[in-house]
This record gives C-alpha cells, sequence and structure tokens, in this order.
C-alpha cells in the first residue's frame, strides 16, 4: 500500500505537467493567431486576409481589443437532386369529386369520434370536480395539497373544454360545407 501512493503522486504531478504543456501550445497559438490584423469592412465583413493597402482601398478599419466570434455557416444543398412534389408545382394531378367526397367522410368520421371521446372525457372530469368541490382523498389531509389537486382539475377541466370547442369547429367547417 505504501508502495502505492508515490507512484500515484508521481502519476499526477506528470499529468498536471502535460496539462501545463497542453495550456502552453495553446496559448502560444492564439498569441501567433492574434498577431495578424483582422479588418472591419464595410458591410459588416470581417476578414484578416487583407493587406494594409487593400484594406485602406476598401474602407476597412482595424479592429483592436474586441474578441471576434466566427461561425463558418453551412454549404448550401446542391438543388440537383430537388423534385417538386406535383401539389407543390400545382400541376400536378388534381383529386376526383368522388375520392374528395370520401376522404371528407373519412376525415368528419374521424372528428365525430374523437369529439365523442373528448366530450366523454370532459362529462367525466366535471362530474369528478363537482362544482369546485371535489371529494377529498385519503392523503389530502393537508388543506394545500386538497387546493393544488382542485387547481389543477380546473386547469384540466378548461383545456378539455377547450378541446372539445376546436373539434366542434372544426367539424363545423364540413357539414357547412355540404
Amino acid at each position: 500500500m505504501t508502495d502505492m501512493a508515490p507512484y500515484s503522486l508521481h502519476a499526477r504531478s506528470l499529468q498536471a505537467l502535460c496539462w501545463a504543456a497542453a495550456l502552453f501550445v495553446v496559448l502560444s497559438g492564439a498569441a501567433r493567431a492574434d498577431d495578424k490584423p483582422v479588418y472591419r469592412c464595410p458591410g459588416n465583413l470581417y476578414t484578416d486576409t487583407l493587406s494594409i493597402k487593400e484594406a485602406q482601398d476598401k474602407g476597412c478599419k482595424t479592429m483592436e481589443g474586441a474578441p471576434i466570434t466566427v461561425f463558418q455557416s453551412i454549404a448550401p444543398r446542391s438543388s440537383a437532386g430537388y423534385r417538386p412534389s406535383p401539389s407543390a408545382s400545382g400541376g400536378g394531378d388534381r383529386v376526383g369529386a368522388d375520392d374528395q367526397k370520401a376522404r371528407d367522410a373519412d376525415a368528419r368520421r374521424i372528428l365525430e369520434a374523437e369529439l365523442k371521446k373528448e366530450e366523454d372525457a370532459l362529462a367525466i372530469l366535471q362530474k369528478e370536480f363537482n362544482n369546485g368541490q371535489p371529494e377529498r382523498k385519503g392523503d389530502e389531509r393537508n388543506y394545500q395539497k386538497y387546493q393544488t389537486r382542485v387547481s389543477e382539475m380546473k386547469a384540466a377541466l378548461t383545456r378539455k373544454e377547450s378541446d372539445v370547442t376546436s373539434l366542434k369547429r372544426e367539424l363545423a367547417k364540413f357539414t357547412g360545407s355540404k
């Protein structure tokens, strides 16, 4: 056990030395990168590739002391593989009147089923809410815990009523178009 302690101390010292060397390399690289002046040109163009004469000709000003962060933009994908869908171009195949009626009937049937399900859930919530006086549960001896549950139930009830209203509005679009 005593042989292990000096080894771990030596390993830690070696690790600290490696970190110090890595930090030195990074900082010396950063110092070399700062030797080149950075110019701010009209149109918010920042560059370090211009000579002093080119920068003066273009009306660029030297940036000093301000850190600059550069984000590399992502090259746009080529449009060679892009083919617009027929519906996107507007000149594609149209859906026949019979197919559209069938789709509308399916959509109406789905909305009616969803409305029925939401109305049933709303009825259960309203019954449980009991006009703002739901029954206390056994673990709600603390009145604040009960009040929290009541407020959560009220919020759920409001959301459910909103869902039912939205479904009725969507369903009215189908029945109104006939």
